[in-house]
């Protein structure tokens, strides 16, 4: 887009575009979203920022209106496998905050200033001032929904210092943290830290949560209720302690309801906040973009039934890429239920117990240094299984293999390929899944073939579905039969999660 064209999404408050970049108003001194309910600035009164943070870095506040600092992030960084889009996918899981720049480039693999340069280039900003937008809007979420002490929120949000804290918040909001407190509107009720995480266009949430729940493992995941107003809930493994994510699924078409899922955490630690929601957000796909998807999927006289039966379906991630990996390896071969069984000894056996049992959720899920050494035995797992396992979680363990956010997505899936017992079905679904690779199209998978039999089409067709063949496969799954078929049927390297 150029600046003409952006203009034109701003006039027409267009919300597809909110988070894919800000305008920001010289003459008030306030930067918004594009969908923004405010009077349409003057073309010459308007500049374009590629990151909030650039906006606050050339001296502009948060709108209090449109609230931009809360936009769904950008589906570009889900896309690219560069070094921008895997820093700022580091970033967002707060890395900066935790071992600073230096850290940051570390697994970046290149250097600080290098890192620097990059993302100013194209987000105008560079790493330490994302970070600092981030904290931002992280203390802007604990003030305006817990009672936490001001100093307290200041330290769970990253922040140094108070001075440091009480300067930002006067930066962006153009407000103290008291009147920001003061101002927010009624607390919504409950326990935990509420929040609203925004996405973009339609969202497909019937197959999303129908897909989780058919997955989900006892002790570590449960989902209460009936289909339209399900609870998923599941427990987190985080950089300061543990914490529970509650995420409701939103009414169904028709029913009165925002361009966000309502979630809740829990958090024994404020400051995994940031860190928890963007491990949330991947799980959901929230900051995909259906429009680009529909557009290219739908251009296409084979997929272009399924995409419009199936608005905003989304291509799951996953809250924990180790876990993730563990996952597919262990059910490989067998059944969905099959491998929930068998997740569900696993979890019994290996995983680490809550301080106390928060309703069905009872343990984190085993982490792969304790896999590593464990026996696997009594869990009904043929030899060979039991040595992939370990050697998977020996290669997580020791670094051999990474599924953080920043992860090489080539290297790793070269990584995976060379341990016993994974094969390209495998580490394609944990490519598509934990790496939140977009573009993963898996040809030897029972359900793809179904489903691209029934379209009368061959494998070779995907390869017009680029940079968007995760969301073409789960489309194929859903008309083979059912959300997502398990792999009982599947080649030999299928493993289902």
């Amino acid at each position: 887009m150029d600046d003409e064209s952006r203009y034109q999404a701003v006039h027409s408050r267009d919300a597809r575009f909110d988070g894919e970049f800000f305008l920001a108003v010289k003459t008030t001194g306030i930067y918004c979203r594009p969908s923004c309910p405010a009077v349409t600035p003057k073309r010459q009164n308007v500049r374009f920022y590629p990151s909030a943070a650039a906006a606050q870095g050339a001296g502009f506040r948060a709108c209090r209106r449109c609230r931009p600092d809360a936009a769904p992030g950008s589906a570009e960084w889900n896309v690219r496998a560069d070094l921008v889009g895997r820093a700022v996918r580091l970033i967002g899981d707060g890395v900066v905050d935790r071992e600073g720049v230096a850290g940051l480039a570390r697994r970046l693999g290149y250097s600080s200033r290098q890192v620097h340069r990059q993302l100013t280039q194209e987000l105008g900003a560079g790493p330490i001032a994302l970070a600092r937008a981030q904290r931002a809007h992280t203390a802007r979420v604990l003030l305006q929904t817990t009672d936490m002490p001001v100093t307290g929120i200041a330290f769970a949000a990253g922040f140094a210092s108070v001075r440091q804290f009480n300067d930002t918040i006067r930066e962006i909001y153009a407000a103290t943290p008291s009147s920001l407190r003061v101002r927010k509107g009624p607390r919504r009720t409950g326990a935990g830290i509420p929040l609203r995480l925004a996405h973009r266009g339609p969202y497909a949430a019937a197959e999303i949560f129908g897909y989780l729940q058919k997955r989900a493992v006892p002790g570590v995941e449960e989902v209460l209720g009936a289909p339209g107003a399900r609870l998923y809930r599941r427990t987190l493994r985080l950089p300061y302690g543990t914490g529970v994510a509650e995420v409701r699924e939103p009414r169904p078409a028709g029913g009165r309801h925002g361009a966000w899922l309502d979630c809740r955490l829990h958090l024994t630690d404020p400051r995994d906040l940031a860190t928890a929601v963007q491990r949330v957000r991947r799980l959901f796909d929230l900051d995909a973009d259906p429009y680009a998807v529909a557009e290219r999927l739908g251009a296409d006289p084979l997929l272009r039934p399924l995409v419009a039966a199936r608005p905003g379906l989304r291509s799951p991630g996953a809250a924990d890429g180790d876990e993730l990996a563990v996952r597919a390896v262990l059910g490989q071969q067998v059944s969905v239920a099959a491998a929930v069984r068998l997740g569900t000894d696993l979890v019994a056996a290996y995983g680490k117990p809550l301080p106390a049992p928060d309703g069905g959720l009872t343990h984190l899920f085993p982490d792969p240094g304790t896999l590593a050494d464990a026996s696997l035995d009594g869990l009904g797992m043929p030899d060979t299984r039991k040595h992939a396992l370990r050697a998977t979680a020996t290669a997580i363990a020791d670094g051999a293999v990474r599924l953080d956010p920043g992860a090489d997505r080539d290297h790793t899936t070269q990584a995976l390929l060379e341990l016993p017992g994974i094969g390209p079905w495998t580490a394609g679904y944990i490519r598509m899944r934990a790496l939140g690779d977009p573009d993963v199209f898996l040809p030897g998978d029972a359900g793809a073939r179904h489903g691209l039999a029934a379209l009368g089409a061959a494998p070779a067709a995907a390869e017009a579905w680029r940079p968007w063949r995760s969301y073409a496969l789960h489309h194929l799954w859903q008309a083979a039969a059912g959300p997502a078929p398990g792999p009982a049927s599947a080649t030999p390297n299928s493993k289902d999660s």
